[in-house]
């Protein structure tokens, strides 16, 4: 594993933000959801692809609170452009469980 330096962490702006949109997302590789998630009033609303279908259904991420990256740059997913990366841990079976925050906090809430 690689180390890196306090001043590389401090780069990657970790956010919560609340699912507001769910739909499928038929195009995919692997089967994804199109997520939208709202970060409050600085950042605004992102959009995002993720492999979540295995464990959780659009009903359940709806309202749902989730940790997200969201100063990668966009990336183009077939014919969709996904602004953050939504965090998870992979389960042995390649599941992806969300890594989300325990207590509900602001949108747009930096992790500490």
């Amino acid at each position: 594993m690689e180390s890196i330096s306090w001043d590389q962490f401090a780069v990657v702006e970790l956010r919560t933000g609340t699912v507001v949109e769910v739909s499928d997302f038929p195009q995919a590789r692997k089967a994804a959801y199109k997520l939208k998630v709202d970060f409050g009033a600085d950042i605004g609303v992102k959009q995002s692809s993720a492999q979540i279908t295995t464990l959780y259904t659009k009903e359940e991420l709806l309202g749902k609170q989730v940790i997200a990256v969201v100063n990668f740059p966009i990336k183009q997913i077939g014919p969709f452009r996904s602004e953050c990366l939504i965090t998870g841990f992979y389960r042995p079976d390649g599941a992806v469980v969300l890594a989300v925050p325990d207590q509900a906090v602001p949108n747009g809430a930096k992790l500490a």
